[in-house]
């Protein structure tokens, strides 16, 4: 794959990435014009989470089945379309339902990229190097939404943190179609309808009770209902799969011990940094009085740090010390990073003191993202990497959907103000500390200094 298609690839994560960071700080002016409540107002974040992780399965299955050049194209358009429709929404439900049509785009943009990423990259070196233009690319958009959202704001309106998208995916669509081949010809065979519809419906109710708990209540039907239903629906998932032909997600795949660990390393990597995003600005905002433009420009650092870590760490500690050990110190440093920046938060702190936490937090962050996704691409066969991806990036929607719901009831039933966020915190840390024990039980693997002996500079292995 050459360099042009990979820079097209990160494009789209940019895309991804821009619009996660770019609404946070726009979320105080669009709830004060749209009449969103403290409670509600988390929707505008958590609908594309619903979105995007519950349909993410189906986007990686049909990756696989229908071809990620396909697959990656409609995402863009849908994210596209939804992101002009979401500019354009005069009321709190339209706005909730165009970032459900984004999270549905996300959902099969983000599985289309990552097995084009896998596919054309062989496993080590020149895979860990693509994934870290990928990660590059992603902290990039971090960066500049966080900007970019402010700037906007301040200067046209919070609808303009949408109408930005629509000119990117047209570009990129144009590109698409240009750079990225045909997909080969696959025997197709069935699609598994009713798994798709049980792990559809399974996802989007969980997902749907966690982001509704803070809101609605965790005991009422929408809460703990949906939840329970959803996992219902999950645990029937899992027995039409058993017994399919053609499964959606095919059980020897959840058996790949990479693959398994990963998801869960990401789970509570998501946890810990969907929570810490929405603490950070609700902070700075709110707290500190902030305007949209300062509380997007007091992000860079963090999203800066993270930038150069995927770009320049990552593939280096990745060959040096592996993923297993890249993941561990990347867990532990993202928490110690957010104690250390919870620890300077108080009622009349100022940015300075959120300092040190944002750099630790940032450069552990960046090389621990793509050390995730290298693990999860591990072993696993290129017909089937569409749905690998879409299993971990499912992962990571949960995550951040727990992580939000969590860090919102924690910070709400606390002490009000500085101290509830704070007390929030510490929970988002001990998130990411877990999630640095369970990278423990992955698999030691070459590193991929070693892989480099055994691989042509094609990336293609001898």
């Amino acid at each position: 794959m050459n360099a042009k298609k990979l820079a097209l690839l990160s494009f789209s994560q940019l895309i991804v990435a821009l619009d996660y960071n770019i609404v946070y700080v726009a979320l105080p002016d669009i709830g004060r014009e749209l009449d969103f409540s403290a409670q509600t107002l988390q929707w505008v974040v958590s609908g594309y989470a619903v979105g995007f992780g519950g349909f993410l399965l189906l986007g990686g299955r049909a990756v696989d089945r229908l071809g990620a050049r396909r697959m990656f194209i409609l995402g863009l358009t849908l994210y596209g379309i939804s992101s002009l429709a979401g500019g354009l929404a005069a009321d709190p439900g339209l706005l909730v339902a165009a970032r459900v049509i984004q999270g549905l785009g996300g959902a099969l943009l983000t599985p289309a990229t990552l097995a084009l990423i896998y596919s054309g990259f062989a496993e080590g070196p020149m895979r860990n190097r693509a994934l870290g233009a990928w990660g590059t690319a992603g902290s990039a958009g971090l960066a500049a939404g966080a900007l970019l959202g402010g700037v906007l704001t301040a200067a046209a309106g919070w609808q303009w943190v949408f109408y930005v998208n629509v000119p990117l995916t047209l570009i990129a669509i144009v590109a698409a179609s240009r750079l990225l081949p045909p997909d080969p010809s696959r025997e197709r065979g069935s699609f598994d309808v009713l798994g798709a519809l049980l792990a559809t419906a399974g996802s989007t109710l969980m997902v749907l009770g966690l982001v509704s708990g803070p809101e609605a209540g965790w005991v009422t039907p929408r809460g703990l209902g949906s939840m329970v239903v959803g996992i219902v629906l999950i645990g029937a998932f899992l027995l039409v799969e058993a017994r399919s032909s053609e499964p959606l997600a095919p059980p020897r795949l959840l058996g790949n011990r990479n693959l398994a660990t990963s998801m869960l390393v990401i789970l509570f990597f998501q946890s810990a940094l969907g929570g810490g995003y929405y603490l950070f600005t609700m902070y700075l905002q709110p707290v500190l009085g902030y305007s949209a433009l300062q509380a997007g420009l007091a992000f860079l650092p963090l999203t800066l740090l993270s930038m150069v870590s995927a770009a320049r760490l990552a593939p280096a500690l990745l060959g040096r010390w592996g993923v297993r050990t890249t993941l561990v110190v990347g867990m532990l440093g993202s928490g110690i990073g957010m104690v250390v920046l919870y620890a300077g938060m108080s009622a009349g702190g100022s940015f300075w003191a959120l300092v040190p936490g944002t750099v630790i937090w940032g450069l552990s962050g960046g090389f621990t993202f793509v050390a995730m996704f290298a693990a999860a691409g591990s072993g696993v066969a290129l017909t089937e990497q569409g749905v690998a991806s879409g299993l971990a990036t499912t992962a990571q929607q949960i995550g951040g959907a727990i992580g939000l719901a969590v860090i919102i009831a924690v910070a709400n039933a606390g002490a009000p103000g500085v101290d509830g966020l704070r007390t929030a915190g510490w929970v988002a840390a001990a998130a990411s500390i877990a999630g640095a024990l369970i990278a423990l039980t992955l698999k030691r693997q070459p590193t991929a200094a070693a892989q480099e002996a055994t691989t042509s500079p094609e990336g293609i292995t001898r």
